[in-house]
């Protein structure tokens, strides 16, 4: 049983009654679910993940005058639920604020700063990725509460365009800098951890690349490569690239350096011709250059909000 389905069957043994036995009408002004922080909440959780914060609770979410006048004696009567439920502990948590009563408006504004979301492009640009996945995630067991639903259809239509494009042409010249360029270069030096770092931060833009062009918030960094996996677009293309080429930095003085720059060269270039068919298919780009860094440009010039326009191709807030 993973974390979603232990949180569903728990809320229907005892959720519901719960809220009634407060008060029966505001049964129909909540919404009740499971979402935010945590591997379960992406449906991304195992075993392992079982060892901490994997629980049997939920999420009750309030309007800002019913949790006024009903928050504490919910409170009380979610803390009062039975402990254990299908051989699993409420006490397995660390984290706290995960679970139980709070206000929508609260909610996002833990992951946002904004108890509406982020409204102008640049409230949009500077929120991290991993946390509007976070605030989008998970499952909604009954949806009553209509302002919080309607902040998470938001989010969930994904960024403004431009916003959107600012990202994709940050990513674009990243993996170019970082896997076109300079990973190639630091394998020729043969410096081993300088080449992983230029690895991870081609990974990361690649991940996050993959995540854009699906219009899917990429989550936490540890996460980000599973939920890759599962894209339409370019995952099951990429994902086995990169599995291939985080073997190369690790082989630096075991096996000739133009061979694992060969190989690098090979994996990274087809990684990049496979992000840059995708830019075309979705008219963000017509260059014709696998090198991605020839793409960012005419992405940004696609960018109507002239303050985003102007900025630096690479400026971003993206963990």
């Amino acid at each position: 049983m993973n974390g979603l389905e232990l949180s569903q069957k728990y809320y229907e043994a005892y959720g519901r009654e719960m809220i009634e036995r407060v008060d029966p009408a505001l049964f129909a002004r909540v919404t009740v679910g499971l979402c935010g922080e945590g591997s379960q909440c992406f449906g991304f959780d195992d075993q392992i993940s079982q060892d901490h914060d994997f629980a049997p609770g939920f999420c009750v979410w309030l309007s800002e005058e019913d949790f006024a006048r009903y928050g504490p004696a919910l409170r009380d009567a979610y803390q009062s639920l039975p402990d254990h439920f299908c051989g699993f502990s409420r006490k397995n948590v660390i984290a706290g604020e995960r679970l139980g009563i709070m206000t929508g408006g609260s909610f996002y504004r833990r992951f946002t700063g904004s108890a509406e979301g982020p409204r102008s492009n640049m409230d949009w640009l500077m929120t991290p990725e991993a946390h509007l996945a976070s605030a989008t995630n998970g499952r909604l067991f009954h949806d009553r509460n209509a302002a919080f639903s309607a902040t998470r259809e938001r989010l969930l239509a994904f960024y403004p365009e431009d916003v959107r494009r600012k990202k994709i042409a940050a990513r674009a010249a990243v993996m170019a800098q970082a896997g076109q360029y300079n990973l190639l270069r630091l394998i020729r030096r043969e410096d081993k951890v300088a080449a992983s770092l230029a690895f991870a931060r081609f990974a990361e833009a690649a991940i996050s690349m993959a995540h854009l062009l699906n219009r899917r918030y990429t989550p936490f960094y540890k996460w980000g490569f599973y939920s890759m996996r599962t894209l339409p677009k370019l995952g099951g293309a990429v994902a086995p690239l990169l599995s291939a080429l985080v073997q190369v930095p690790a082989l630096i003085g075991e096996r000739p350096a133009a061979a694992l720059r060969e190989e690098a060269f090979q994996l990274t270039e087809e990684i990049c011709v496979a992000v840059g068919e995708e830019l075309r298919a979705q008219a963000l780009s017509q260059t014709r250059d696998n090198f991605l860094q020839s793409h960012a440009g005419e992405i940004m010039a696609g960018i109507g909000d002239p303050q985003l326009r102007a900025m630096h191709p690479m400026t971003d807030c993206r963990n």
